[in-house]
């Protein structure tokens, strides 16, 4: 097996820094990662490509929810994709499916063209195809690199069988396992399913340092409280990265 690769999902320069700390290979850098991840505006693009030279993998997604796009909502995709090009990203991370569950082949060829020379990731769509092998087959044939599965189940532990058979079939498409990821499902997931790459976003709560806190009030998603700060561990980064480098072995260096 090759160089395993560790990504870090991101929505903060901050998290972004600890994750480069604990050795994350690529970030995914994204936008309110609480609700999935959606396009992260340009200012932390540049704010992050300032803190790191690590690879920076952009989230293109204008909103919550289905993979069904509007006219207007592609055309947000289409020039997020050629913004994030002439920025200067060393890739992007984006999904589109068809009312009847396929994926929409003729909108991810447009995309592809767009992205020119950047790396291409499927997202987490693909979990919501109705045929992940027929979606695999079409992204062999679109020249995407990379699939982010949870082997279209709730977490990639539950879906490693799906997984293993991606990874058996894949060839030249890098099947990434996320959902869940930590050091020790990835101590798990590598012997069940030979997959080489993970997604994780080693997250942990903080609390504000906001010292009034209004009631009775929410600015948000019911049930998420304005006083809770998702970000990501060093720490859980490098134990992450740690496995990986036991599972290797020193005839491998990562």
């Amino acid at each position: 097996m090759g160089k395993y690769i560790l990504e870090a999902c991101v929505d903060s320069a901050e998290s972004a820094a600890a994750a480069v700390r604990g050795g994350a290979d690529r970030l995914e850098l994204c936008a309110n990662l609480i609700i999935g991840g959606t396009t992260p505006e340009q200012a932390l693009y540049e704010k992050v490509r300032e803190l790191t030279e690590t690879r920076i993998h952009v989230l293109i997604r204008p909103r919550y929810g289905d993979f069904l796009y509007t006219e207007h909502e592609f055309e947000i995709i289409a020039r997020s994709v050629e913004l994030y090009r002439n920025l200067g990203a060393d890739g992007v991370v984006v999904g589109c499916l068809l009312a009847d569950g396929g994926l929409d082949r003729e909108r991810m060829e447009r995309l592809r063209e767009l992205a020119g020379p950047m790396h291409m990731t499927l997202h987490r769509a693909f979990d919501m195809c109705r045929d992940p092998y027929e979606a695999l087959e079409q992204s062999k044939a679109l020249g995407i690199q990379t699939i982010l599965t949870s082997g279209q189940r709730e977490n990639c532990m539950e879906g490693r069988e799906l997984i293993a058979g991606l990874v058996q079939a894949g060839g030249p498409v890098d099947i990434m396992a996320g959902a869940g990821v930590d050091s020790g499902v990835i101590r798990e997931m590598i012997p069940a399913t030979k997959a080489s790459s993970y997604h994780m976003s080693g997250k942990t709560v903080l609390d504000s340092a906001m010292a009034y806190r209004k009631q009775g009030v929410s600015m948000g998603v019911p049930g998420l409280g304005e006083y809770e700060i998702f970000r990501t561990m060093e720490e859980k980064i490098r134990a992450a990265r740690d496995v990986l480098r036991d599972m290797a072995g020193p005839e491998e260096a990562l």
